[in-house]
């Protein structure tokens, strides 16, 4: 399972740790959190993207370390009035994956529900599980039909992931037929719309499956 963010301590780092950061620096993705001394972030973090990797220099006490935490994961610390503390996310907006092999759908899709939620696309069943690794999404809106990998394949996949499978999946589909709706319904999505969606009731349904 790909991590949310790496914390290293540089504390004897011999140059094997050479490696893991040009590994790191590859993926550029995945935020890092080093601790270490004046000498060692000279000698291992030079040039490297401060937007991926983030330095605390020692000593650094536990309430740096834990708001240096929250900047790397865009959350935020608050303090109780017992002392101790609680992380709160900071993202204000449901995020919600739309899959889709038509790029003209997704485009439309996208604009109904960029305004409400942030969105993210993907072409296909497998590029959708590439993308839940990197940032997963609180509803999946998910096209039934599709080509090599379908809906329904999509989602048993979905399902047999323990990290996903509790995400609410909405179907879209552009057939209506009487059949075609009960094996939509028989795999218990959390819901299901016709194409052209509308976008009104899109959004309502998004609210209504979402975790808020």
């Amino acid at each position: 399972m790909k991590p949310d963010l790496i914390l290293i301590n540089l504390l004897g780092a011999y140059d094997v740790h050479r490696n893991i950061y040009n590994m790191l620096e590859q993926k550029g993705t995945i935020p890092v959190l080093t601790i270490c001394s004046e000498n060692e972030k000279r000698m291992f973090l030079s040039g490297y993207d401060e937007a991926q990797f983030e330095v605390l220099i020692k000593p650094a006490n536990d309430m740096q370390i834990v708001e240096a935490v929250c900047r790397k994961l865009d959350a935020a610390v608050v303090l109780k009035s017992d002392g101790s503390y609680e992380i709160k996310e900071n993202r204000s907006k449901k995020l919600v994956l739309i899959v889709d092999d038509n790029a003209a759908t997704l485009r439309s899709i996208k604009e109904m529900i960029q305004d409400d939620f942030d969105v993210a696309v993907a072409t296909s069943g497998m590029k959708a599980l590439t993308a839940m690794g990197k940032n997963r999404p609180d509803l999946i809106l998910l096209d039934y039909e599709m080509p090599v990998c379908d809906g329904k394949q999509t989602l048993e996949m979905i399902r047999a992931d323990e990290d996903f499978r509790d995400i609410p999946v909405i179907f879209l589909t552009g057939v209506n037929d009487r059949e075609h709706i009960e094996a939509v319904l028989s795999l218990k999505p959390a819901g299901y719309m016709l194409k052209p969606a509308i976008r009104e009731k899109l959004i309502d349904a998004i609210y209504a499956n979402c975790k808020f």
